[in-house]
């Protein structure tokens, strides 16, 4: 990688603008590869770039596939071509398609994705590098994060993250920080790649999968930046998303289970509320109520136990 300095970022201060990573001790350090997928992700696009290369990492490989933005993306690849090992912009099927792309061309011993809006927290690589060297029996690691605004301020802690968690919760809820997450590569050769049937919760998918081959170690520490923006895929989607999560229950789950058995309740009232769209409120709302109350009942009566 290119040791030269980053470009400076005129007003810009703190991380990841102005403050770097002083390297630990010297020594040999495994591979990092990182994947960045993106689509007209330019507002936020310059300051996940930072994020990774501004944590000093001497043995790290950096891919970025954009999906064929229409923003200032590629103005911002091209300023940051000679830190990146490479960048590439084609159309995909969705971010899940274009990190495949990237992983499957890592020579990484650790692999990783970060989304084009979130970060890296400083020393996030050494960290996670630190870890797998500790803990030979690990396969994966994941850490604490902190949801961030538009601007990059702190929000609050990312608090669904858990230290332990049994097969049963994670079927049926996300315990795990997609961008707080490193994992070897004989993991991800043996679980294999994301679905890209999936548009929502392909992170979550995987990480199902991964669990039945190996254990996921808790790192006690702020990984990354998790930002809660307009356009995210996790505040995006809707009752789709919301289905998508309850597909993923059934398939490594079952019907019975909370999250499966909510987001049924859930198509059923939309049914409802299809039907009824056009009438008069006075009228739609009992009209609606056979098809909601189930819904209600199981949201009150599983609170806690299903993804939102």
């Amino acid at each position: 990688m290119n040791r030269a300095p980053l470009p400076e970022v005129a007003g810009a201060i703190g991380w990841p603008w102005t403050a770097g990573m002083p390297p630990p001790a010297e020594q040999s350090w495994p591979r990092i590869t990182v994947v960045t997928p993106s689509l007209n992700q330019g507002r936020y696009l310059e300051a996940a770039l930072r994020s990774v290369l501004l944590q000093g990492y001497p043995n790290l490989e950096y891919f970025v596939l954009d999906g064929g933005s229409t923003d200032e993306s590629h103005a911002i690849l091209r300023r940051y071509e000679p830190w990146l090992t490479s960048w590439t912009s084609a159309s995909d099927s969705g971010p899940a398609e274009a990190i495949n792309r990237g992983l499957a061309a890592a020579t990484g011993d650790i692999l990783a994705w970060l989304n084009a809006d979130d970060l890296y927290a400083p020393g996030a690589l050494w960290a996670a590098a630190g870890a797998l060297a500790r803990w030979p029996e690990a396969a994966l690691v994941y850490g604490e994060g902190w949801y961030i605004d538009e601007a990059g301020q702190r929000i609050e802690p990312c608090r669904f993250v858990r230290r332990r968690f049994d097969r049963r919760y994670l079927v049926n809820r996300d315990p795990i920080l997609q961008p707080a997450a490193f994992w070897r590569r004989s993991l991800w050769e043996i679980v294999g790649p994301l679905d890209t049937s999936l548009r929502w919760v392909f992170d979550w998918e995987w990480f199902i999968r991964a669990h039945a081959h190996a254990p996921l170690h808790y790192l006690p520490q702020n990984l990354a930046f998790y930002r809660v923006q307009p356009e995210a895929l996790t505040r995006t989607g809707g009752l789709g998303r919301q289905l998508e999560h309850g597909r993923v229950t059934r398939r490594y789950g079952g019907w019975w289970h909370p999250n499966h058995v909510v987001q049924q309740t859930r198509r059923l009232d939309a049914v409802g509320a299809r039907a009824t769209h056009r009438w008069p409120r006075w009228l739609a709302a009992p009209a609606r109520l056979p098809l909601a109350l189930p819904r209600l009942v199981v949201e009150r009566l599983l609170h806690g136990m299903y993804m939102r």
